[in-house]
């Protein structure tokens, strides 16, 4: 995937200069890595190993999936770099890490529409759950997110590593992120900022989606006599919801945000707040409240 440039290589953004506080960065994403393998790998293997769980936990098992996939493209690079005081990553390396991570971004967010709309169904139309979300519904819909992952994977990363680059190899981010190729272009970029901002508008829709379905599902809920129902409801949703809020909203700041008010930190920590902190949490958000899973964990543990 050649551009006709002389890069080979692409230097990433280095948190500190001082070996102390990088070993330090190292644990802490090593920790934070860990909690991810640990809590998706567990979702992960129960699923699997408990067949009474693999329609009803089916979309929550994708999303595990994605979640490994998103955290496993960005992290370890940034925890190697990090420990051999290093800030190299290779042309094609870079390439790799913008094509997984948009894809998995991509699948993850159109799974997420995908289970709020399951949510939606259960809670508002229990009558018609079987028939609107069936097995087969629920593999199509499953196949439709991976399948939009996997093209806007492809236009991004062909686009992007099509443009000549002769602003230097610098990268002022911890992993290779799209707007941050862009800088080094050679020309303007209409074509991959117009597929950027198409990639923002059908995200903002897939929120409001997400936001109408979660209204419906309140207002079922209000109606639920039991107040302990009601809780149980609540906070089941609401922590659901902030994680998707946080997302979308972080993700669109990354893509869209003006060059007058970025600045390296600005961008770390929203590079953070959308490609490590979900992935981290959504195992403890979405399986903590879900008695079922919860049991064929302590199944499995005390087999």
């Amino acid at each position: 995937m050649s551009n006709g440039s002389s890069i080979t290589q692409f230097l990433l953004l280095a948190f500190t200069d001082t070996r102390e506080l990088q070993l330090l960065l190292f644990w802490l994403f090593l920790g934070i890595y860990l909690a991810a393998l640990l809590g998706n790998g567990l979702i992960i293997t129960t699923i699997a190993c408990d067949h009474h769980l693999h329609t009803p936990m089916y979309f929550l098992l994708n999303l595990s999936v994605l979640d490994l996939g998103s955290i496993s493209t960005t992290v370890p690079k940034s925890m190697a770099n990090s420990l051999y005081e290093t800030r190299v990553i290779s042309y094609a390396g870079c390439a790799a890490q913008i094509y997984f991570l948009a894809f998995c971004v991509t699948a993850e967010f159109s799974l997420l529409t995908i289970m709020a709309y399951d949510r939606y169904v259960a809670i508002c139309q229990p009558l018609h759950y079987g028939t609107l979300l069936g097995s087969r519904a629920c593999v199509r819909m499953a196949a439709a997110a991976w399948g939009s992952g996997f093209l806007t994977a492809v236009l991004h990363t062909a686009n992007t590593f099509s443009l000549p680059l002769c602003r230097g190899n610098a990268l002022h981010q911890f992993f290779c992120e799209i707007p941050h190729i862009l800088k080094l272009a050679c020309s303007y970029y209409f074509r991959e900022v117009g597929l950027l901002f198409l990639s923002c508008i059908l995200a903002f829709v897939c929120f409001v989606f997400i936001v109408v379905s979660y209204v419906q599902i309140f207002r079922a809920v209000l109606r639920i006599p039991s107040e302990q129902g009601r809780h149980k409801a609540f906070a089941t949703c609401l922590p659901h919801l902030a994680v998707v809020s946080l997302f979308i909203s972080t993700g669109m700041f990354a893509d869209l945000k003006p060059l007058s008010i970025s600045s390296p930190v600005l961008d770390l920590v929203v590079a953070v707040l959308y490609s490590v902190v979900p992935p981290t949490v959504n195992p403890f958000i979405y399986s903590v409240r879900i008695q079922e899973l919860k049991d064929a964990v302590w199944k499995l543990m005390t087999r």
